[in-house]
């Protein structure tokens, strides 16, 4: 795909299964990770069924999926709004620098304003270069460092 390819954002329908399935693993994949099959399903449900908070957007280049992001609001013990956590976000390598993250970001800013969501933020690993690059121009870094509970079993 060339610098001229027309790129459109929407939200995920129950048609784009195959698609966002393969996208999703693909970004799994980058961060050397993998879900099991119930994950798959019910996170897709999830996404469509309108009463959670999750949601997907999908972009797409000449009519094929070829990005997504993931996002949810939820409640923020200093807000009286919800925030947006901008979970997932992912592009095909073979259309990165032709503006598919932006859009995509883009289209979650313009969801959660119109969701009266003023706040917006993610988290992405130190050695994801090029899209940092990206957050730099459309974002503010801040000085905040993850901490997660180790996984049980």
């Amino acid at each position: 795909m060339g610098d001229t390819t027309q790129i459109s954002v929407r939200a995920l329908t129950r048609a784009d299964e195959p698609q966002w399935r393969r996208l999703w693993t693909e970004y799994l994949r980058f961060y050397e990770s993998a879900v099991d099959e119930e994950v798959y399903l019910t996170t897709f449900e999830r996404l469509l069924s309108g009463n959670e908070p999750q949601h997907c957007f999908v972009a797409e280049a000449n009519g094929e999926a070829v990005g997504l992001v993931h996002f949810l609001y939820h409640r923020h013990n200093w807000r009286i709004e919800d925030v947006c956590y901008l979970q997932d976000l992912y592009a095909d390598p073979e259309v990165r620098g032709l503006g598919v993250g932006r859009a995509l970001i883009e289209a979650v800013y313009e969801a959660a304003d119109r969701n009266g969501t003023p706040v917006v933020y993610w988290n992405t690993q130190e050695f994801n270069t090029t899209a940092r690059r990206l957050y730099d121009r459309i974002a503010e870094k801040t000085p905040f460092i993850k901490y997660q509970r180790g996984i049980r079993t």
